[in-house]
């Protein structure tokens, strides 16, 4: 059989892949140093990173469920083969590619690196204020069962119902994740072995710039907000930190003034009295940034049901954060393709 032409000629002038592709190109351009420490140049040639991550970008876009079905994609998907670089006769790679690079990928710590390349690429594109930020944080269910949440001391626990039971992270562990804590995001709601996930958006664009990955504890995502607005750009100027009414603490508050961030936090007034007051209200300022923060539901909305991280199939804190970061910056590049592509 002959075949006439390229891949190239194959993908449309205009498809939605090409732009968020010029990006990627940019960031694994910039990273080659990084990959080059990564992989010793003697031994049998191992499959390109680069070509692994270009896979995985793919997995969270087109929400594909598991690696075995992504290489099964690359088979015979045109667009796929063209977005990781095979070209038509060339053969996909073997699934287990992707857990024997796993670990090395960690190491590397590269996502985190592609994360913060196109965050520079936003702020090249000049699509980030550098002055207004929200943070937030949300639920990761592990993958572990509650069946699996048994006694340190080995101690037997009674039968599959737990109703009635007395269960507490200090006394009990994951046996299948013993990282992940129970948890429970809110009163009413059912309490899960899980992680949080914690991001930092700027405001002008909904554009994620930071990411952190915690257990899941009540005091987890107002320290995970500290920890990151230690490192928010443009501190040579005021910024301000957008918050939901959880933030609301004197410890939080606090720390961010020390921080010389101005704490743009809702009020919580359900039977207290909020720690924000009118120095910080009487500002059109604070009101915007209430309506802005909003925004940073788009991004997690986007991880947990395009990239498929509403319960993540890894286990361990340091590969659901490798992944939940990973999934912030597939996000970043359809938001700026979006901006971009709007703004013709």
């Amino acid at each position: 059989m002959f075949l006439y032409g390229s891949l190239e000629e194959r993908v449309p002038e205009k498809h939605p892949l090409r732009p968020i592709r010029v990006m990627v190109d940019a960031a694994l351009e910039s990273m080659s140093g990084r990959f080059d420490e990564m992989y010793a140049k003697a031994g049998r040639p191992s499959i390109a990173p680069e070509r692994l991550l270009r896979a995985l970008l793919l997995q969270a876009l087109y929400s594909i469920r598991s690696e075995r079905m992504l290489v099964e994609q690359l088979e015979y998907n045109l667009l796929f083969r063209w977005f990781v670089g095979l070209n038509m006769s060339e053969p996909a790679w073997n699934h287990a590619v992707f857990s024997k690079n796993r670990e090395r990928l960690l190491a590397g710590d590269v996502a985190h690196e592609l994360f913060a390349c196109v965050v520079e690429q936003a702020r090249a594109l000049k699509l980030l204020s550098d002055e207004h930020f929200t943070v937030d944080g949300t639920l990761i269910e592990a993958w572990a069962s509650h069946k699996s949440f048994k006694r340190k001391d080995g101690g037997d626990d009674p039968g599959g119902d737990f109703q009635g039971q007395t269960r507490r992270n200090d006394t009990h562990q994951s046996t299948t994740d013993p990282e992940a804590k129970l948890y429970r995001k809110g009163h009413g709601q059912e309490s899960q072995l899980a992680y949080l996930g914690h991001v930092i958006m700027d405001n002008r664009h909904g554009i994620a710039i930071d990411t952190l990955l915690t257990e899941a504890n009540g005091r987890a995502e107002r320290e995970a907000a500290l920890a990151m607005a230690a490192h928010l750009p443009g501190r040579n100027k005021r910024v301000t930190l957008g918050a939901d009414k959880g933030y609301d603490t004197l410890d939080f508050v606090t720390g961010l003034r020390q921080c010389a961030v101005t704490p743009h936090v809702a009020q919580n007034i359900s039977g207290r009295s909020s720690r924000i007051d009118e120095r910080t209200t009487r500002h059109d300022g604070y009101v915007l940034s209430q309506k802005k923060r909003k925004l940073v539901e788009q991004v997690f909305g986007w991880i947990k049901t395009t990239a498929g991280l509403r319960q993540t199939k890894h286990r361990g804190r340091e590969r659901v954060s490798w992944m939940f970061t990973f999934a912030a910056a597939a996000y970043n590049l359809i938001r700026v393709r979006n901006i971009m592509e709007a703004a013709i």
